[in-house]
């Protein structure tokens, strides 16, 4: 059976139908609203488009343009299978591997909401494990030791360091396969209690990645359920740390939509997990992130006060990466990210500072974030009223971007096209849109 076509895609059909490009449908939605030529970017048709935002208040503007019909907006199709579209409950491996063999089944996106990311706190089942070895085949084919667990966090770490270079986008059905074909099977195997702990806080990590590839992939639905079985996971292992990573994933994501009440709590919820971790990379990555949610929900106080807690920690951080998951938390990083609230909270000079300090002091060592960093600093340029310097740092962007398979990426080069717009007399940021347009 064909898969059921999304929302997104019906909007696509009718606008090709039409002939129109993504720039016309959205002129033409923003003369209709009132708002002008200007009233809406080719950006937020895109993103429509992919699944990963809901047009809900255009949606009687989409229905007399492209003719859709009454229909309400769904960003996804729905699977009848108990673990989609609900936080996983019962056996978290079953849970886990049904969700990955549906993934890899699949063609259409899946709705993230802000209902599915909180109930996936619910306190998971502290005594899996320990149920797990007492209730396994003693003639199980399958032994599983150290070795196999190392295979995993081996695994992962170099499909996590392709996705990091090259955009999640690469190799995500690798890393979904190597779960369902290879890890499965030890999953079910025979182990020791103390060896179950290590294999479940290994496929957390494995499943953490698998999230994050779908969601720089633009499937937001996909990766808050990867996420949330990477949280439960993790949480059974009894490592607080990987159980404060998955809730971070879940956090940035609840961010990045714009979901603020679910963003704060979860956050507060990361750090809370991590509370008795000394590592001061892993504790700056988790303050940074709270202070991100509260800088989006207006908190002011909040945000600095953590932001403040962040900078402390990552100053005390060791030069050399140690073991921790959060190890790659850098100064380079840090510097990307506070400077970003920084520019959310208005202090656009500081903004500029810091991500001047990540790209020329500490260099960033994947292509990937690089290219994300030169594009927010194109875009604290131009709201610093300083043009030049924005066209040659998105210019820069567009060198580095390219081959890149990541969502963050391409809406990057979106936003960079709207707000050229204000500079289209200016016969380079001409030029740039035009090697822009190659990209999107």
């Amino acid at each position: 059976m064909s898969p059921e076509i999304t929302f997104g895609q019906r909007i696509r059909t009718a606008r090709l139908a039409q002939g129109w490009s993504q720039a016309k449908l959205a002129r033409e939605l923003g003369i209709a609203e009132g708002r002008g030529v200007h009233g809406l970017d080719r950006g937020s048709v895109y993103r429509w488009e992919r699944g990963t935002r809901v047009p809900d208040y255009w949606m009687p503007y989409l229905v007399k343009f492209l003719k859709l019909g009454p229909e309400p907006v769904r960003t996804a199709v729905t699977v009848p299978d108990p673990g989609i579209g609900q936080a996983p409950s019962g056996d978290s491996v079953a849970s886990v591997i049904r969700l990955g063999g549906l993934d890899l089944e699949r063609r259409q996106f899946l709705a993230a909401t802000s209902a599915y990311a909180l109930a996936a706190l619910t306190l998971p089942d502290l005594d899996a494990v320990t149920r797990r070895t007492r209730t396994a085949r003693a003639g199980a084919p399958v032994k599983v030791g150290r070795g196999e667990v190392l295979a995993i966090r081996r695994m992962t770490t170099v499909l996590g360091d392709a996705a990091s270079e090259l955009g999640g986008g690469h190799a995500r059905h690798l890393a979904v396969r190597y779960l369902t074909q290879d890890v499965a099977p030890w999953l079910d195997g025979n182990y020791s209690e103390a060896t179950g702990r290590e294999l479940f806080a290994a496929t957390s990590q494995l499943v953490h990645l698998a999230g994050w590839m779908a969601g720089d992939e633009g499937d937001q639905g996909l990766a808050q359920q990867y996420y949330a079985h990477s949280f439960r996971l993790a949480a059974e292992a009894g490592d607080s740390e990987l159980s404060a990573t998955a809730l971070r994933g879940m956090a940035v994501q609840a961010i990045d939509l714009g979901h603020r009440a679910a963003a704060v709590r979860l956050s507060e919820e990361c750090v809370h997990y991590a509370g008795d971790i000394q590592d001061p990379r892993a504790v700056a990555y988790y303050q940074a992130t709270l202070a991100n949610a509260a800088a989006l929900d207006g908190d002011r106080r909040s945000a600095t006060t953590a932001l403040a807690a962040s900078q402390a920690a990552i100053e005390n951080a060791p030069k050399t990466q140690g073991e921790s998951w959060a190890a790659h938390y850098d100064a380079g990083r840090w510097a990307h990210e506070s400077g970003m609230i920084l520019a959310q909270l208005g202090d656009l000079d500081a903004a500029q500072e810091h991500l001047h300090h990540a790209l020329d002091i500490h260099g960033l060592d994947r292509r990937r974030t690089r290219a994300i960093v030169l594009a927010d600093l194109g875009q604290v340029h131009l709201r610093r009223d300083d043009p030049d310097a924005a066209l040659s740092t998105w210019s820069d962007f567009l060198d580095t971007a390219e081959g890149i398979r990541s969502i963050k990426v391409t809406e990057a080069v979106a936003e960079m096209r709207a707000r050229l717009n204000r500079l289209k007399a200016v016969p380079s940021a001409q030029e740039l849109d035009q090697r822009a347009a190659v990209l999107t």
